[in-house]
């Protein structure tokens, strides 16, 4: 294990520890030392900087924060164990989630898990140094805490056991906890918690509220690890999404479209990034986006192009969306219906015969053998909404999309043909209408382009793909058929930018109509 005082055994215990757990993600020190090079390096010479750590797991960001400083500090404090004392004693501070990873983050950063113990590299006069850990309670409002929203069915616990209701974003006044000003704020907050609302397992994301109570102590810097879905916000990620897509602080950020390239063997859907805020310094923001361990070059830009409320996250993106923009186009969402267009539920698959003759076919997915590609049929009266959709001829598209971390891949499920007189559960979206089939099956052939993918892409940031997505999307002329050639001529895109998009994009076949 690596000591800050200097020294290493291979292999580093924190990157084996960091490939052990998928739940609340441990971070590999090579990752911890690449978010910490976000910082200027003037911090580390400066014995005055004070850096917290409010969700430690296995202190990694501590320990690499204290070797930075041991050797940046050393014509300032030219004893080495007066400058460890220093640097221990204050200028790092640590909040563990749990009382586990108190005792890690303590043996990582002071050699021992006991600060005031003979083996520590510093002496305390305290069990626990400067990283604390507390096991605090819920607070229960009308049967969920008030500052997380866990239910307290599932939380209300024995004092012995963990509750997870952490320190640092359970309470109005963090700045008391350890009555200290700090300059940085870095790490690696809990992602989600399972809050158990419409089934056991529902889980909502709590990594936001680490990211506004953080801000709230108006450190100089702050620069954390955090899963990429808020770009496209979400269940109960709106409005930080919107906070943080506003804010010109957010100076320096890295995307990880596929986790793994960032966490190796964690698959965390839509990827991860890590950011660094900049309180005194506001512009614009230094992109950076990660595809299967490759890095292009970072892209200087607003977080929000002129016009949109969507935030890019590929750089190379970019200069097709302009293209296309730069055209007057009604944009496809307009023909994408809301979700659960019929008002029938994912679960209720109706049955396989026509009792009445007023009963609709109906089409539902499912891969297994009882409902592949069969049809099934529900009463007239199970629609509830939707209705003048019934004649039309039109399309249906999985409301899942195709789901992968790593490119190329496919973005969306593939469209078949509806017929009049039918209808859908949930499990589809409807597009249309169209004035007979063959103009159906034209927009099929629009929507298996690489194109139309691609530009769907760019707002589909989690598995699912309803009607927003496709706001990028221009509506065509129906009349013929479309591929990406007469596409890429249509909005002039250079070799570069279709180069691009047959990098991300997997052909689709259509073949079959894939109605399962």
């Amino acid at each position: 294990m690596a000591s800050p005082l200097g020294g290493t055994h291979n292999p580093d215990v924190l990157t084996c520890l960091a490939n052990l757990s998928n739940d609340e993600v441990f971070t590999p020190p090579e990752l911890a030392d690449r978010v910490l090079d976000l910082l200027p390096e003037e911090l580390w010479h400066d014995p005055t900087v004070r850096i917290l750590d409010p969700f430690c797991k296995s202190g990694v960001f501590l320990r690499e924060a204290a070797k930075r400083f041991i050797r940046g500090l050393e014509p300032v404090f030219p004893d080495l164990q007066e400058r460890v004392d220093h640097i221990m004693h204050e200028q790092l501070c640590g909040i563990a989630i749990t009382e586990l990873t108190a005792l890690l983050s303590r043996r990582s950063l002071y050699c021992s898990k006991f600060p005031n113990g003979r083996f520590s590299v510093s002496a305390f006069g305290g069990d626990e140094g400067n990283v604390r850990f507390r096991n605090i309670s819920h607070t229960w409002r009308e049967g969920r805490c008030a500052y997380c929203g866990a239910s307290r069915s599932g939380y209300d616990r024995d004092e012995s056991l963990e509750t997870h209701a952490y320190e640092f974003i359970h309470t109005t006044h963090p700045e008391e906890i350890f009555g200290m000003k700090f300059d940085v704020i870095v790490g690696n907050p809990p992602y989600q918690l399972n809050v158990g609302v419409e089934k056991e397992n529902y889980a909502v994301a709590i990594y936001d509220k680490f990211v506004s109570q953080a801000k709230r102590l108006n450190p100089r810097y702050l620069t954390m690890i955090i899963p990429s879905r808020w770009f496209a916000g979400g269940r109960g990620l709106d409005a930080f999404r919107a906070e943080m897509l506003h804010d010109d602080r957010l100076r320096v950020l890295h995307d990880f479209p596929n986790a793994s390239d960032c966490f190796p063997g964690v698959q965390i859907k839509a990827g991860v990034c890590y950011f660094l805020w900049d309180r005194d310094h506001p512009g614009p923001c230094e992109v950076t986006t990660h595809l299967d361990g490759v890095s292009p070059e970072p892209m200087t830009r607003p977080l929000l192009e002129p016009g949109m409320d969507t935030f890019v996250r590929y750089n190379q993106a970019i200069s097709i969306l302009r293209k296309v923009r730069a055209t007057s186009f009604t944009p496809m969402s307009t023909m994408v219906s809301p979700q659960t267009p019929f008002g029938i539920v994912t679960s209720y698959k109706g049955h396989p015969t026509r009792e009445l003759p007023t009963d609709i076919k109906m089409y539902i997915s499912g891969n297994d053998a009882a409902h592949k590609g069969k049809a099934f049929y529900a009463p007239a009266e199970m629609v509830t909404k939707g209705h003048e959709m019934i004649p039309w001829h039109k399309l249906y598209i999985n409301m899942a999309g195709s789901g992968s971390d790593s490119f190329p891949h496919q973005i969306l499920s593939k469209p078949f043909y509806g017929e009049p007189g039918t209808i859908c559960n949930q499990s589809y979206l409807v597009i249309g209408p169209f004035a007979d089939r063959e103009e159906a099956e034209n927009a099929r052939s629009y929507i298996a382009t690489k194109f139309f993918r691609f530009m769907v892409l760019q707002k589909k940031n989690a598995q699912h793909a309803m009607r927003g997505v496709y706001e990028f999307v221009p509506v065509q002329d129906f009349s013929h058929p479309w591929t990406d050639e007469m596409l890429y001529e249509r909005y002039g895109l250079d070799d570069g930018e279709v180069a691009f998009i047959e990098s991300m994009i997997k052909p689709m076949n259509l073949g079959e109509p894939d109605e399962g």
